[in-house]
């Protein structure tokens, strides 16, 4: 019977599995909190406003990956598809600003209406920080290296690659924004029909287009990099000599993009080739105008979340077992 199966999309998390995601939660509990990061949680449902408003209304999450329903009070209602969001509207909803700078963990299942395969559920489980109120580079430092030092205690810094790059401020990505309608004007009768629609809302979305032509086409799109002013320029040489400082080593990337407007500055991805195509394990960035956008006072933020049945699967047998307690009831009069 399909009945006595999980929903496509879902499983279960026998305790071999549970096992490895606990240590992976525990560790990234415990580091987070040497960080300062204190741990937080959200509902598992929000209204929908709050990922439309956040996420974008023709974002693919939005539009195809969403679990919505519609409440008997009328209210639309949508389970979690990532944590960001939410983070963002608890501060809002319990005016959390006079508070800053605030530094959060959190961790609980997710879930989006995409293909399952290798390390991607419909259902799924992630790790993640935010840092609020703090619109110098130092906070980037200070997430990455969080991020940095957790990979490196799960055992996971051979594995893993740190790969960086600046999308610079509002300004920059105007500027930038123009070029690439430029360019793609140009190849316009070669995009795919998505990509076309997201010409004029925001053609920032076509460099993370997985169709094959619009892929040949953004190969030689204009790089961000050759579009930031000299303030962008300064934050990105910042956060790199705060990462030289530690020793962190990363690799430039200059197609790692964020296609929301809340976005800025520093985008940053923690990949791996041991999961076949679902290489980002971790992944985070600037989000400065992420709470103003929600309705919330201007507030520089940066975060990142990673899924935990990813770094699972690469943990592997590394995670230590658990103990089982030994039990000796007594038995008889003379016990």
């Amino acid at each position: 019977m399909s009945s006595l199966k999980p929903v496509r999309g879902t499983h279960d998390l026998l305790p071999d599995e549970k096992r490895r995601q606990r240590f992976v939660e525990d560790t990234a509990r415990e580091i987070s909190g040497r960080y300062g990061f204190q741990e937080m949680a959200t509902p598992i449902f929000e209204f929908s406003e709050v990922f439309s408003r956040t996420l974008g209304d023709t974002s693919d999450i939005v539009t195809k990956e969403m679990y919505s329903i519609e409440a008997r009070d009328g209210e639309a209602i949508t389970l979690r598809p990532e944590g960001t969001a939410g983070v963002a509207r608890a501060f809002i909803s319990n005016s959390l600003s006079h508070d800053l700078p605030l530094k959060f963990f959190y961790h609980g299942p997710m879930f989006r209406y995409e293909r399952p395969q290798k390390g991607r559920q419909r259902q799924f489980h992630q790790i993640g920080v935010e840092l609020l109120g703090v619109p110098s580079a130092q906070a980037d430092v200070e997430v990455i290296s969080l991020a940095a030092h957790l990979l490196d205690d799960l055992g996971l810094t051979d594995k893993i690659t740190l790969e960086l790059n600046s999308l610079g401020d509002t300004e920059s990505r105007a500027t930038y924004r123009d070029k690439l309608v430029a360019y793609f004007q140009k190849h316009l009768d070669g995009l795919s029909e998505d990509s076309r629609e997201r010409l004029d809302r925001n053609p920032l979305r076509i460099l993370d287009s997985k169709n094959e032509g619009d892929r040949e086409i953004v190969a030689d799109a204009p790089l961000l990099a050759d579009s930031l002013n000299d303030t962008s320029k300064q934050f990105f040489d910042d956060l790199i000599s705060g990462l030289q400082t530690l020793g962190i080593a990363y690799d430039m990337n200059p197609r790692l993009v964020r296609g929301l407007d809340y976005y800025c500055h520093t985008a940053f991805e923690f990949t791996t080739d041991t999961l076949g195509a679902q290489g980002a394990v971790l992944a985070g960035g600037r989000y400065d105008g992420l709470v103003k956008q929600m309705g919330g006072p201007p507030t520089p933020g940066i975060g990142w979340a990673a899924g935990m049945e990813r770094l699972a699967m690469m943990v592997g047998d590394a995670a230590p077992e658990a103990g089982r307690p030994i039990v000796i009831v007594p038995v008889g009069g003379e016990a």
